[in-house]
């Protein structure tokens, strides 16, 4: 939908002639760049255009990725990225912006109005990099996180000070590692969707967050889905499908 609507809006603006939007709107849906084949109709299939994972990608393919998508698309999200990245990324989008506890990227060309409905709920201090990551990606779909950090079954009085939150949610992420029993706690209390996130935070025995995922997979109370350890990302685009399909029936 973002390529379709750029063509337009430069037709309109006498930018583009109509034979070069026929041109544009007959062009491939993917950009082969030999090392990347760049999905520009993902936004028409699933509402965002492609988001690009930069962990073990170049800061070269990673900007070039980033070019074409930029040339159809008002949003880019890159996930899993360092300053380097970054200050490359600035040579081709001067309006980029580098989250550093995210580890992301965004460009957000479009003047949009944020909705609310999803609340991130953290286990701990060291879970904040992925509640970040899951921060960043919602605002760059329309959704405004409201944040319950550091509210993890060590301390329940903690999160339960915040069940009025919680209840007003629509749809709530909750990121754990160590025993990764928050989000059964959380289920428990609400009649909304749960989303959890397994992080890597823990000791030995956690085994890099397979132990949070195992107990979240395996979780008593109903309405969790579990998303892979880390993945944030993943949790954020869960999140605001869930939110997409709810405000259209509202």
């Amino acid at each position: 939908m973002d390529r379709i609507k750029i063509i337009l809006e430069k037709y309109k603006n006498q930018e583009i002639g109509y034979d070069q939007v026929i041109e544009l709107l007959n062009l491939p849906v993917f950009d082969d760049l030999g090392f990347a084949k760049v999905d520009h109709d993902r936004s028409t299939r699933t509402g965002f255009s492609e988001v690009i994972f930069g962990l073990g990608k170049t800061p070269d393919q990673i900007c070039k990725i980033a070019e074409s998508i930029l040339q159809r698309s008002n949003r880019l999200l890159i996930t899993r990225v360092n300053k380097d990245v970054f200050n490359q990324i600035k040579s081709i989008a001067q309006d980029a912006k580098f989250h550093e506890e995210a580890s992301c990227i965004s460009v957000n060309r479009e003047d949009t109005v944020l909705l609310h409905g999803i609340t991130v709920v953290s286990a701990g201090t060291s879970d904040l990099n992925v509640v970040r990551e899951i921060e960043v990606t919602s605002e760059i779909m329309g959704y405004k996180s409201q944040l319950v950090l550091d509210v993890g079954v060590a301390g329940i009085h903690r999160l339960l000070s915040h069940v009025g939150i919680l209840n007003e949610s629509r749809v709530i992420i909750v990121v754990a590692g160590m025993d990764g029993a928050l989000p059964s706690v959380v289920s428990g209390l609400v009649k909304v969707p749960v989303i959890a996130v397994p992080t890597s935070v823990g000791y030995g025995a956690s085994f890099g967050g397979i132990s949070a995922l195992l107990t979240m997979l395996n979780s008593c109370a109903s309405g969790v889905a579990v998303v892979n350890i880390d993945n944030g990302y993943g949790a954020a685009d869960l999140a605001c499908r869930i939110m997409n399909i709810i405000d259209v029936d509202d």
